[in-house]
């Protein structure tokens, strides 16, 4: 069976991408959009990428972060939370660990490289064997071209911030499905935080991975 989709025309999307920015870690673009009916208007979104790696010049979905999902290997598993400042937001908010995926680098080894940096814990990945979950998701494809990978596994280790940088404000939390639903009810949480929390609610924590023998 196929896969349904709506009526597509080939018509061209933009004329020109303009860099207003001249930023280390992410720029503003303008794009001189057209409408369904081929009428010009501007458009503005974000971007880690040089502008020839638009994801809009080369249609290529390369990952420029990653994810974790961890969870501790107890009877009872807590799952690996971080509670970050953020900046635009001048407050706190519940988050899992996450960054960025150099370039060249494989996803797995950026995520372990980014937990242990996070928050000092080493990471062993559970091997999901199915292309749907290794292939990135966009984050806001509204104001972004950034897409991201989503990987899961145990930690193992102590909690130590000596990794973070100055600039990072962030405290490691573990928390039992119990703890997590109080977060998800009285807390700023983030999108993808959210969603993931859930499924560790929704888990069976004598098996928590069996979920994907369901899904493969």
């Amino acid at each position: 069976m196929g896969v349904l989709v709506g009526n597509e025309v080939d018509m061209e999307r933009y004329k020109k991408i303009t860099k207003l920015t001249e930023n280390p870690f992410l720029n503003l673009y303008k794009l001189d959009a057209m409408d369904k009916e081929q009428k010009e208007f501007q458009y503005y979104f974000a971007s880690r990428n040089r502008k020839e790696n638009l994801k809009a010049v080369t249609h290529c979905n390369v990952p420029e972060g990653v994810t974790i999902f961890a969870i501790t290997d107890e009877k009872q598993p807590r799952m690996v939370l971080i509670r970050e400042f953020r900046y635009p937001l001048d407050d706190y908010l519940y988050d899992l660990p996450a960054g960025l995926v150099e370039e060249g680098e494989d996803v797995a080894v950026a995520a372990a490289r980014e937990l242990k940096e996070e928050t000092g814990f080493s990471y062993s990945l559970f091997d999901v064997d199915c292309g749907f979950m290794k292939n990135p998701a966009f984050m806001a494809p509204g104001i972004s071209d950034e897409s991201n990978v989503t990987t899961f596994g145990y930690v193992n280790g102590e909690i130590s911030d000596s990794g973070c940088e100055s600039t990072e404000d962030i405290q490691v939390v573990l928390a039992d499905q119990k703890q997590v639903k109080v977060l998800l009810e009285q807390e700023k949480v983030s999108a993808r935080a959210a969603y993931l929390m859930l499924l560790f609610l929704a888990m069976d924590t004598s098996e928590p991975f069996a979920f994907w023998k369901r899904l493969v």
